[in-house]
């Protein structure tokens, strides 16, 4: 079959070692285990293996005669290749071997063969005689690559999804603000998760808040997408309320879309969809494991990516992850309001003194508790002068505000106890915190107003750590009144001969201003610069009513600052200055 097909001649025409090699051929032909066919000049079969037939599913004697092209070559789609763009139709007209690692052969029975072939040109000298093509069956091997392929995909999808989950579990331990935590959630999963999302918060058992809008890029929030929404009557089949209600995590096809309607708070939510777009709709409660706090609502707008079931448990774990930093930052903003009011109650409230104007504020640290060690305070001696106090204890939390309550009542008592120089009470109140206290250290300025007969007042004052008063005169003269700075408190030295006073003259309507480090220090600069942007501010505002002086001084702290402030500003009116 072979030689005939090749146009030799009869066997008598070749040698006895001709016809041996022909026959080698003819079985390796008949038996090979990829199919072979073989064409004419043009193109029409001349032979066909039998393995050829068996994988065509067709008989060789139907093939032999028809054209290989239109009886076989066919696109992935089943369609006719166009003979122009055939590569193996090309061999004939070129006389260059080709091949294809994937192209189609339609079978007998209708179905399409993918196969990988190699085609190469037959000769008799220079003149193309036709083409013999072999080839093999790749549906083993599509199929094993196509399922590498989704274990590759399934791979991947759990990596980025194990990827997103970390991420929203880092954005939302960044911050204890509610809103700010869960607007950067709704930046983190749109569009990466979800075309949109919306978080709902309750408020109380009735009262449900919509508190943000994360809409697609390019569509900006309208402010009647947030706020209340409609209270929930009578029991509700409602996907929200049901989220709400049951905690139930629910998944909205086209059609369950299309059905939410009825009660006021299902209308509030297809007016989102209808706003922002959803054929597709997962709403997640945001719970812990004691209550429901809110519910998450992430859409889809193409109808060709719908969520399913893996994206479901996805959300939900997201939503329980949102649901516990809710949580947490209720639970924290609670125990800020406790421990803030406990802390200005600490703080004794200023005496009233005709010759003096005082103002204090006292600013909780940003972060950490909200609370520390940080107080001012002021009273009367028995002596007739008025005390000043500014100190710090060490510590951001509400033990360091404990101890601050301990040390102000000890410097009181001290104080009070016996009339003596700045120094001396801070060196007798060093020594009984290191022995009556677990107070481990705290820096402070022990000050007296004094006005010594037919003098000028004055301001006598003592360090232990603490960074210096600030004097603003009227005209806006500004300069810091340091003396030799003596040990901080709680180093438990020997008692030593005497701690450094200072002693200045207070001008008439001059400002003194005593404050705590977090005025002057931030993690984004030193000390000194803090210093000199105090004392230019502070000069600017020499004018201005005590209150306010106090207010515009805090305004311009430091930014970043991560400390808690206590500040204790005083004025001699010019009648006292001048007696």
């Amino acid at each position: 079959m072979v030689r005939q097909a090749l146009g030799a001649g009869s066997d008598v025409d070749l040698p006895e070692k001709a016809l041996i090699g022909e026959a080698l051929i003819e079985a390796a032909f008949a038996s090979s285990a990829l199919g072979i066919y073989l064409t004419d000049r043009a193109g029409r079969m001349t032979a066909v293996n039998p393995q050829a037939a068996a994988m065509l599913a067709r008989p060789a004697a139907t093939m032999v005669g028809a054209n290989a092209h239109d009886l076989l070559h066919r696109d992935p789609g089943g369609a006719l290749i166009p003979r122009s763009s055939c590569q193996q139709m090309a061999v004939l007209e070129s006389g260059t071997a080709a091949r294809s690692e994937r192209s189609t052969f339609l079978r007998g029975n209708g179905t399409l063969l993918p196969v990988a072939w190699w085609a190469a040109p037959l000769r008799r000298g220079d003149r193309v005689l036709g083409v013999v093509v072999v080839f093999d069956d790749i549906t083993e091997r599509l199929t094993l690559s196509r399922r590498q392929a989704d274990q590759i995909a399934a791979l991947e999808n759990f990596t980025a999804r194990l990827t997103l989950v970390t991420e929203v579990t880092s954005v939302l331990t960044q911050t204890l603000e509610v809103d700010e935590a869960l607007q950067r959630l709704g930046r983190l999963i749109v569009p990466r998760l979800t075309d949109w999302a919306a978080v709902d918060l309750r408020l109380d058992h009735e009262e449900v808040h919509r508190v943000v809008v994360v809409p697609p890029p390019g569509i900006e929030v309208r402010p009647d997408w947030l706020g209340p929404l409609p209270v929930v009557g009578a029991p509700s089949h409602a996907p929200l309320t049901r989220v709400l209600d049951r905690g139930e995590t629910v998944l909205l096809s086209p059609d369950d879309i299309a059905a939410v309607a009825g009660s006021p708070e299902a209308a509030a939510q297809r007016e989102l969809f209808a706003a922002l777009g959803a054929v597709s709709v997962i709403i997640t409660p945001l719970r812990t494991p004691r209550q429901v706090l809110g519910a998450l609502t992430v859409a889809r707008t193409d109808p060709a990516n719908p969520f399913d079931a893996t994206d479901v448990t996805l959300v939900a774990d997201i939503g329980r992850r949102a649901g516990l930093a809710v949580d947490n930052a209720r639970l924290f903003g609670q125990q800020r309001e406790v421990a803030e009011t406990m802390q200005r109650h600490l703080l004794a409230p200023l005496p009233e003194v005709g010759h003096l104007r005082m103002a204090a504020r006292y600013l909780p640290a940003p972060v950490g508790s909200q609370v520390g060690g940080d107080w001012y305070d002021a009273f009367a001696l028995p002596d007739g002068v008025t005390a000043l106090v500014i100190g710090d204890v060490v510590g951001h939390d509400v033990k360091a505000a404990a101890d601050m309550a301990q040390l102000r009542s000890m410097v009181r008592t001290l104080a009070w106890d016996r009339c003596e120089s700045p120094g001396q009470v801070i060196e007798r109140l060093d020594q009984a915190m290191s022995a009556v206290t677990d107070v481990s250290m705290a820096t402070m300025i022990f000050a007296r107003i004094e006005r010594p007969e037919g003098g000028p007042w004055r301001l006598r004052w003592s360090t232990a750590g603490h960074p210096p008063p600030l004097l603003v005169t009227p005209d806006g003269q500004t300069r810091y009144l340091e003396q030799e700075q003596d040990s901080l408190l709680g180093l438990r030295m020997p008692p030593v001969a005497s701690r450094h006073d200072g002693d200045v003259p207070i001008p008439a309507d001059s400002t003194l201003l005593l404050y705590t480090d977090g005025l002057v220090e931030s993690p984004r600069s030193d000390l000194g610069s803090g210093m000199a942007r105090l004392r230019r501010h502070a000069a600017g505002m020499a004018g201005l009513p005590l209150e306010e002086f106090c207010d515009r001084i805090l305004e311009h702290r430091p930014p970043g600052g991560t400390d808690d402030i206590a500040l204790l500003a005083v004025r001699l009116s010019p009648a006292a200055g001048e007696a």
